[in-house]
């Protein structure tokens, strides 16, 4: 008879092959000269993403746990990405100057510690294993993050080409877009953050309270039709819409419209991972930074949600909506109806600084690095995308990325005070 011991440890190596797996999948199509470029400072490659997400189950499992052998001395500097107790690295804008190890040779390296993290969930004493089994399953979700930055990355690299693949796709016609409703909440002192004994990262705690004043959430993300009326009324030319910092960053950058956003013989276009097609209505706005949702709602006569108000509403509807698992690789259209899409399709902006929760307290060590040292001048974000796969989501998960970026899948919905 199999033991509760054993049918664990299967369990595990179950999930770290299926989730290395998709990862792999994720590259098919591509080719080599696709997967070694990198397009600006954020982006990068989709074979360093490949390298480093092995890295990792090399340096944060095997090696602290026995199995002392690296694979090659020169991919510590090469595939660390910002762990500074690890030791130097290869700068981030510089990742995509890197043409060896090449591509075949990252194959074999991911190949090579799929083994040996196989025989260690196989051999491991019984003692060590309840911590090596919390450090793969930090690790599969760290992967799962890098499955939709890959995919973010690949997206700038063929979306800011001269000439981007077209969406030879036959779309179908979609019913026009509704005006957007709003659910009202009566506010009051609720708990926040992670509770519980499922997986959650540091930053999703500790739970704690926080008054909520009443307010209002949009039903849905705001729609491409909406905010094409907002660039059409010279939005980005009101000095009076925009935070300091936005209109100096639109000032500066020449930005005029979403990213990946063109208008071709007096149509918009947008470029998706299926290709380059003609702006739809009823997609919902995406790849606008916190500067242009913050000043689209003030056009609009409304405010971006806090993460307090969007966690609220979420913690009160189920995880559902378009992931990773569906296939798709684009948001479906803006629903209608109380609160669709919080979870899945975009990523939301919020009006919240990424800033410690009360009693926080990052991890020993160099995993304490993951996300407690960048709780600085960044803005969150909540509720995964399409390219979020869906055992990674949950009410509580918080993302963040700068307030001028824009080529994560994220898009917002507004709100209002009562």
């Amino acid at each position: 008879m199999t033991s509760a011991n054993e049918l664990r440890r299967s369990r595990v190596m179950s999930r770290y092959h299926s989730v290395r797996s998709t990862t792999s999948e994720l590259t098919r199509g591509l080719t080599a000269e696709d997967m070694t470029t990198q397009t600006c400072a954020d982006v990068s490659p989709t074979k360093w993403h490949l390298g480093h997400t092995t890295w990792f189950f090399e340096t944060f499992v095997l090696r602290p746990f026995g199995d002392e052998r690296v694979h090659d001395p020169t991919f510590p500097f090469l595939f660390n990405s910002y762990y500074e107790a690890m030791g130097a690295r290869q700068p981030r804008a510089q990742r995509g100057a890197l043409c060896r190890p090449p591509l075949e040779e990252v194959w074999t390296y991911r190949r090579s510690i799929d083994e040996r993290v196989s025989s260690l969930i196989e051999s491991l004493p019984e003692s060590q294993w309840k911590e090596v089994e919390q450090r793969i399953v930090i690790g599969l979700h760290h992967e799962m993050q890098h499955q939709e930055l890959l995919l973010m990355d690949i997206k700038h690299v063929l979306g800011t080409h001269p000439f981007p693949p077209q969406d030879t796709r036959v779309l179908e016609a979609s019913n026009p877009v509704e005006a957007c409703g709003y659910t009202r909440f009566s506010g009051g002192l609720h708990p926040f953050g992670h509770r519980g004994d499922a997986f959650a990262f540091d930053n999703e705690g500790p739970s704690h309270l926080q008054n909520l004043v009443p307010f209002e959430l949009a039903d849905r993300p705001v729609s491409a039709e909406e905010y094409l009326r907002f660039v059409e009324d010279d939005g980005y030319a009101q000095s009076e819409l925009w935070l300091s910092d936005g209109w100096a960053w639109v000032q500066d950058q020449g930005i005029k419209a979403p990213l990946y956003w063109r208008k071709l013989d007096g149509r918009w276009h947008v470029f998706h991972l299926e290709g380059e097609r003609p702006l739809l209505p009823t997609e919902p706005v995406m790849h606008v930074s916190f500067y242009e949702a913050d000043a689209y709602a003030r056009w609009s006569g409304a405010r971006l949600p806090t993460e307090y108000e969007w966690e609220h509403a979420a913690s009160q509807t189920p995880v559902e909506g378009v992931f990773l698992e569906s296939g798709r690789r684009s948001p479906a259209p803006v629903g209608s109806g109380a609160l669709s899409a919080l979870f899945g399709d975009l990523w939301e902006l919020t009006q919240s600084a990424y800033a410690p929760y009360p009693g926080f307290r990052a991890l020993p060590g160099a995993l304490g690095e993951y996300n407690g040292k960048f709780m600085s001048n960044q803005v969150v974000l909540r509720g995964g995308s399409f390219a979020t796969p869906q055992s990674h989501i949950r009410a509580t998960y918080r993302n963040f990325f700068y307030p001028h970026q824009r080529w994560a899948f994220q898009g917002f919905r507004l709100a209002k005070d009562v």
